[in-house]
């Protein structure tokens, strides 16, 4: 009796054991390198919003600014922060970091500005980490994570832990936190369970006030924010995030999604720092609107586009039968080119 309890006593052990080292050789240490770079940002890059035929000044369109950037390792080379199919005009937000539950993340931070300029952080919600990579800044109490000067650098470390799965922000939590912000730097982490499979196309939408704009991603109008694009067929992820201290009202025409009740919804409205993710099969081709529901929002710039295209057998039959042009149209008209009385830039939202 004793030896049959003993035996399986080891065999519980042995399977803690060969679950526990099942979690550790699923886990990844994932190194993000990044940069604070000063820049000068558009955020209407087209001039005007093509529904009220209303035009801007560079005084309203240009927003010197400091943002987030992808970088090689080192800080050695700039890169984008998305995908330029989901987002073409790159800067803001700043870097889409995915991990998977489990895994470790080391984000690399330097700050760029310029000697004598401002301090910035990083500030990551919904995943573990030590005070010293918390990046808030509170005087007498915090350390020099919350406070990087220019030409310094600090490494955040952070755990995807079980209840980190879903979409959360970050942000520049340093002394001038609210300009930062304002300006553009945030960004989104997007974890998923150990074994989920990532969506084909992921989408992050921030909802930001400016002083002129209501935004997303820091841009404003229509062919001035992100035009999303999908195929039928393809798994759909919305990465929603406000931040600023508005409440809005996601919705997306034409489309649909459940709750964790199971309950169909097609708007959902979300608070200051709060984030979620819907998604969905895509079986609705045409081009659609997305925006912030609230009226004074969609007239202030809080609206995008969002194109479906067919499925690719379907366009290929359709190309062939002479009903979709062979030739790619350009989404948009070219942006306009800046008057000498305008700060210097280009449409890349390159650094300055």
């Amino acid at each position: 009796m004793h030896s049959t309890t003993a035996c399986i006593r080891n065999l519980l052990l042995l399977t803690t054991l060969w679950l526990a080292a099942a979690d550790v050789a699923h886990a990844v240490q994932r190194d993000v390198w990044v940069a604070a770079v000063p820049m000068v940002f558009d955020m209407v890059p087209w001039g005007k919003d093509p529904i009220s035929g209303t035009t801007f000044t560079s005084e309203q369109r240009f927003m010197q600014a400091t943002i987030f950037r992808r970088t090689t390792s080192n800080w050695r080379r700039p890169l984008r922060n998305s995908d330029v199919s989901s987002q073409p005009r790159d800067g803001v937000p700043g870097p889409l970091i995915r991990a998977r539950v489990g895994d470790t993340i080391n984000v690399h931070f330097k700050n760029l500005e310029p000697p004598g300029g401002r301090a910035h952080s990083m500030h990551f919600h919904g995943v573990r980490y030590p005070p010293s990579s918390d990046g808030a800044f509170v005087p007498g109490i915090s350390g020099p994570d919350a406070e990087v000067k220019p030409g310094q650098t600090w490494t955040y470390k952070l755990r995807a832990i079980r209840e980190s799965e879903g979409v959360w922000p970050y942000h520049d939590h340093a002394p001038d936190m609210h300009h930062a912000i304002e300006e553009g730097m945030y960004g989104a982490l997007s974890i998923i369970g150990k074994k989920d499979r990532w969506p084909d196309r992921e989408f992050v939408v921030v909802f930001n006030t400016t002083p002129d704009f209501e935004t997303i991603n820091n841009r404003a109008f229509i062919r001035n924010t992100p035009t999303f694009r999908a195929r039928v067929g393809e798994r759909v992820q919305w990465d929603v995030l406000a931040l600023g201290s508005a409440h809005h009202t996601f919705h997306v025409h034409g489309h649909r999604w459940v709750d964790e009740d199971r309950v169909p919804l097609d708007t959902r409205t979300i608070g200051p720092a709060e984030s979620f993710r819907v998604g969905w099969t895509e079986r609705e081709p045409g081009t659609w609107l997305y925006h912030c529901h609230r009226e004074d929002h969609m007239s202030r710039g809080m609206v995008g586009l969002y194109k479906v295209s067919p499925a690719l057998k379907t366009e290929r039959k359709l190309r062939a039968r002479g009903q979709i042009p062979n030739r790619r149209q350009p989404p948009t008209r070219p942006a306009p080119q800046p008057t000498p009385t305008e700060p210097a830039h280009d449409h890349g939202d390159h650094p300055h």
